[in-house]
Parts: structure tokens; sequence; C-alpha cells
């Protein structure tokens, strides 16, 4: 589809405010990433793509190469290849999201917990986000049934962001940290996304959703500490990066945005079908980041009084590898410029929300240092940002 100029009453962007100091500072304390037992590699889903679609409601030979382009060698997930070539109904696929999304959750948890020397009874507030099954109670209270945390934990779950909501969650968690200085606010992201995978649907975005899922969950830990951060100390990096690299607190997460253009619902998300969550997704993703994603930066950057000069990098979900091409575009990159970014998407494939914090642990195992951008493209059509400085 193309987004054209409607008017649906959205508000015209308003001229800058006058700044003020963001204060106090957000720091990242700690971060852990988690990802299941199950590798998938992308040539043994090829195959079994082939034996499943043999029939004439799909050409799948005319598909096949969505799986060489995509730029993804392997994948995790929380079942074995063979379950996927079985078709299974809603209930029984949304109690795999809750038990495997749980396990994942508490693993990334005690992980970025432990770097700090922290138990969960320190966690005043915890944002969990997730978009690939449904949990009521919710998932952060399946948790507590699992860890330490105490009964009077600020809770703030978040469904429907998709992709964005790895930035999006971050800022949330970053706000809460701020409105009170010194609790430690626990963000936490799970993505099941193949398990979405539906043996009986033949549209092509389903086929090209097997090329690209993976599934996978980060916790990161904040805290504000007034203007002036503490010195930093080290802690030991998750999982995705070099086990011998030792990180220094930080970065500091200072202002979040995000841009919503109308007449956008179809351009990304899920469809509720009888057997589990159908994808939807539009082939103009790439020409609408080319399009739209540059005007939306800017105007982002503005009012925070800063220009694409000042930002010295960015840390990008890949939700595939034209994606990653058009933002390298956007952003006046060389092509193959976001090396971490397409690092990720190699060795994970693209766990939706959870992937940019992947992708962010990474950049931050080398060594951030300046200005950055966060950002990811989720439903809505929405574009989440966030600035790190570090």
């Amino acid at each position: 589809m193309t987004i054209t100029a409607v008017d649906l009453h959205y508000a015209e962007r308003p001229e800058p405010r006058a700044l003020t100091p963001i204060t106090p500072a957000v720091t990242l304390q700690a971060m852990a990433t988690a990802v299941p037992g199950y590798t998938l590699r992308q040539e043994d889903v090829v195959r079994r793509v082939k034996h499943l679609f043999a029939d004439r409601r799909l050409d799948i030979d005319r598909l096949l190469p969505a799986f060489d382009n995509a730029g993804i060698l392997t994948r995790r997930s929380c079942m074995p290849i063979d379950w996927y070539l079985t078709p299974s109904d809603w209930k029984t696929r949304n109690q795999l999201f809750v038990d495997n999304a749980v396990d994942l959750l508490e693993e990334a948890a005690l992980d970025c917990l432990a770097q700090t020397g922290l138990g969960p009874e320190s966690i005043d507030g915890l944002v969990t986000v997730s978009t690939t099954g449904v949990a009521t109670p919710s998932l952060d209270a399946h948790l507590m049934n699992r860890m330490a945390f105490r009964s009077d934990l600020q809770r703030l779950p978040i469904f429907g962001l998709g992709c964005a909501g790895g930035v999006i969650g971050l800022s949330r968690a970053a706000a809460m940290a701020r409105a009170t200085p010194g609790a430690k606010i626990l963000c936490l992201v799970v993505e099941l996304c193949a398990l979405t995978f539906r043996a009986n649907d033949r549209s092509k975005s389903n086929v090209i959703a097997t090329a690209l899922f993976g599934d996978g969950a980060a916790a990161v830990l904040l805290e504000a500490t007034g203007p002036d951060a503490p010195a930093p100390t080290e802690a030991v990096s998750g999982t995705g990066v070099p086990d011998s690299a030792r990180l220094a607190q930080g970065p500091r997460l200072t202002a979040g945005g995000e841009f919503t253009w109308p007449a956008s619902l179809d351009v990304m998300g899920w469809t509720v079908e009888n057997d589990g969550l159908g994808v939807l997704f539009s082939r103009d993703i790439p020409a609408l980041v080319r399009e739209r994603l540059g005007s939306a930066l800017d105007g982002f950057l503005s009012e925070q009084g800063f220009g694409r000069d000042d930002i010295d990098g960015y840390i990008c979900h890949p939700g595939g590898a034209k994606v990653i091409a058009a933002l390298e575009e956007v952003f006046g990159l060389e092509d193959g410029a976001l090396t971490d970014a397409r690092a990720v998407l190699r060795d994970f494939g693209n766990m939706s929300a959870v992937t940019v914090l992947f992708v962010l642990e990474r950049m931050r195992a080398a060594g951030l240092r300046g200005r950055y951008v966060m950002t990811a493209l989720g439903p809505g059509f929405t574009a989440g940002f966030q600035i790190l400085e570090a």
C-alpha cells in the first residue's frame, strides 16, 4: 500500500517547544538476552517449506528466493522444527506462548540482575512487552510467581506495539524511572514469533514470515540517579556477545518519542484466525521507510534541539535485509554500514520487539561512544525513537 495525505484530523506537528533539561538522568545499569534451545537453520526451513507447500495453491518456487535474500542463517525457536509441520489450534499455541515466554523472561531477568548483584526484591517497577501471544493474568504476574519480586511492585504490561515495542517499551520504562529517582525499573521484552507460523496458511505473508521470524527475550535494568550519574561499574554481557566482554554502566537514556502515520493500519500487524495469529505485512514497508521515516526522525530530533549532524550512530531494529538497506539510505549511511543490525538478523532472525535490544547489547559490548538514536517500526504504522548518550 501507499500512504496518501488524508484528512483524519491528526494534529499538525507544533513548533519545537522550549527545551528543559531531562533530569534526573536515567542510566542503563545492566542488560541480558535469552533464546530458547532449538536452532532453526535456514536451509532446513527451506527444505520443509518446499515439502509442506508443494501443491498448486501456492507457487512456492517463486517465493523461495525470499529465504536466500533474508540475510538469515540461523534462528532460535521454542519448539523443534518438525512441530511446525502439523496444524495446531489457537488454544494450544497460546499456552505454548505463555509457558515458554515466562521461561525466557525469567532467564533474561535473572541474568540481568546477577550482573548487578541485586535480587528481585530490589526491583520497584516492571515493564513487560510482548505482542505474539495473549496472557491474562499478564506475563509479569506469572513471573512474580516464579521470582521473589515484592508484592508492591509497579507493573506495566504492554501489548500490541509489535516490532516497535523494544524501543517504545524502553522509553516507557525510562519515564517510570525518571518519575521516581532511585527506583529500579526492569524492562522485559519477549517475542515468540516462530509460534505464529500456521501450516494451513498458504498466503505470501505467511511464507515471508517463515523466512524471517525467530524467538527471543531481553531484560534491561534502568535507574534514575540524578543529573550526574555515579561512576560506572563493570557488568558481564548476556547472550549474543562474547563472554569475555566487560561492560560499563550506561548509556544514559534521554528523550524518547514516536510517530504514527494516519491511514496505515494495514501496513503491519496480526489478524486473529481460528488457528492462531495471521501475519500482516505490506510489500511497501521498505518504500515507506524511504519515503516517510526521514521526516519523522527530523521532527523528533528538532524537538530535542538536535539535527542529524548531532547523531553519532543508529541502533536499529533489523526487520529484514530490504528494511536495513532502506534504513541505511534514509540515515545517509554507506550500504552495509549497519553491521550490528545485519549480524543480529543473520544469527537470530527477526524477533520482533526483542531484536533491537540484541543490537543494543552487541553495540554496547563493542563500546558505545557518543549520541545514538535507537529506532524501530511497528504496527500503527508507528516509528519509535529513543536517544541514548554514552
